[in-house]
């Protein structure tokens, strides 16, 4: 018998006032009892408008039959036939706005928890599954893939599957890209990321750590000198943007990458950590997507009082509800249709003030949204010892820089054929932020996915 029930079982989570003080994961997952209660709202619809709304095409409605039935083992193998980090993808994708956006019992109630079903199917295997999987016999084709991110992974392990001999290169000592040094532990528990990486290298896939790729060797090596047939770029969008404003070089402003990479990848918020970090009494987050939000969640867990400034208003925010809602509950202060001016500083060069001006909306701009103006005569200062701006990032423009032939946008993005990942350069693909600029997991996942699958097209007619 079908749940009809109109409501999605809610999510398990810390109380407020104690997640705030620790970075111990927020959400607790489904029970066995929950998740096949929550599997049975599912109405199996002949028209699967949820798988149309995955960027990765996950059988949605066949693994949510699985879990139904309590088959949770036939649920996750079905799930990963697409998808390489179901534990990842269960616990960060936006699925409010893809699969579940289209889930037809969200027309009249909620839509079936299709991220908290992934989530809860990917921990159980994980937990209760020891046997690695068989690595599949070499094809004797030699692929590189440049990053360590959600793209790069993804496309590691759909190559790694076909039987290519993949070795991903990454930049920094750690596995994981953004998923490590960008998610914060409370949302993404790093061992989780971690495990499904050591699923990819028991399929085979290499990974050598500490290679920056147009430093260390260049594309152009790798394919020349050390035999690899093709190249996947997907090294992410690491360069963060500033608002050009007087002060932006004071002590205690920070990118929202560095302070997150600092706290994420390299422990600065564990006692006695030899990272440092500036731990502010007050600190302020200029920006409104979901990286404002988890630099602002990871201030207020050390301790400060944490203010998040956007120049529009809250119906605007770019940030997933939940993640917004979240950081209301744990006593983050937002400022709407507010703009930083200038951040003041005291005579030792440290932040003390962030000026900003009140703001209203005025005409639509390019991307539809009504642009914010200043209002007159309305300038205030507001205490902050720490500045984070998370306006947003662009590609870093080294591998451009050493790979001629490589078509990039004028903001940096590399140029690619949009259904096969394809760049201007032989050989060379290319996906993820690195192409679109900053943007979710599960679309860079995609671009990963599509241009396996090219890779494998072009490598298989050369052989023949």
């Amino acid at each position: 018998m079908p749940n009809m029930s109109k409501v999605k079982h809610p999510m398990p989570s810390q109380a407020p006032d104690v997640r705030s003080g620790n970075f111990s994961e927020v959400a607790l997952g489904y029970d066995a009892a929950t998740a096949i209660d929550e599997a049975q709202r599912c109405l199996n619809c002949k028209q699967r408008f949820c798988v149309s709304g995955c960027p990765v095409k996950i059988e949605i409605p066949e693994f949510i039959r699985q879990v139904a039935g309590g088959h949770f083992e036939e649920a996750y193998q079905i799930i990963a036939r697409s998808s390489a980090l179901p534990a990842v993808c269960g616990r960060v994708c936006p699925q409010e706005s893809q699969c579940e956006g289209k889930c037809v019992r969200g027309r009249n109630g909620d839509p079936v928890g299709i991220g908290r079903l992934e989530r809860f199917v990917a921990d159980w295997h994980n937990e209760n599954v020891k046997e690695k999987a068989p690595r599949p016999e070499s094809n004797g084709h030699k692929v590189a893939v440049i990053g360590s991110g959600p793209s790069g992974l993804t496309c590691a392990g759909d190559l790694a599957r076909l039987g290519y001999e993949v070795t991903v290169f990454e930049a920094l000592h750690l596995a994981g890209g953004v998923l490590v040094y960008g998610i914060p532990e409370f949302r993404l528990p790093k061992a989780i990321v971690q495990k499904e990486i050591e699923g990819l290298k028991d399929l085979g896939v290499k990974v050598e750590t500490n290679v920056v790729v147009g430093k260390t060797i260049t594309i152009d090596e790798l394919m020349q000198e050390e035999g690899f047939e093709a190249v996947f770029i997907g090294s992410g969008a690491g360069l963060p943007k500033f608002m050009n404003i007087p002060g932006e070089n004071l002590k205690g402003v920070y990118s929202a990458n560095e302070f997150l990479t600092r706290i994420n990848l390299m422990k600065a918020y564990l006692p006695g950590s030899d990272t440092p970090i500036q731990h502010g009494k007050n600190v302020a987050v200029v920006g409104g997507g979901n990286v404002a939000m988890d630099a602002a969640r990871c201030a207020r867990r050390l301790g400060a009082s944490v203010t998040v400034i956007y120049r529009r208003t809250e119906a605007e925010l770019p940030a997933r509800h939940e993640e917004v809602e979240h950081a209301m509950e744990e006593g983050i202060v937002f400022k709407f249709l507010t703009n930083p001016t200038a951040i003041g500083g005291n005579e030792d060069g440290w932040v003390d003030t962030i000026t900003c001006q009140e703001m209203e909306l005025g005409e639509p701009d390019a991307s539809g949204r009504r642009r914010p103006v200043p209002k007159e005569g309305s300038a205030f200062d507001l205490p902050a010892d720490v500045v984070i701006m998370a306006l947003g990032t662009s590609p870093n423009p080294l591998i451009k820089s050493t790979t001629q032939g490589l078509e990039t946008q004028k903001w940096g993005g590399i140029v690619v054929e949009e259904a096969t990942g394809k760049t201007s350069r032989e050989g060379i693909y290319a996906g993820g932020d690195a192409v679109t600029g900053a943007a979710t997991v599960i679309l860079a996942m995609g671009a990963g996915k599509t241009a396996a699958a090219a890779i494998h097209e072009a490598l298989q007619k050369k052989a023949e």
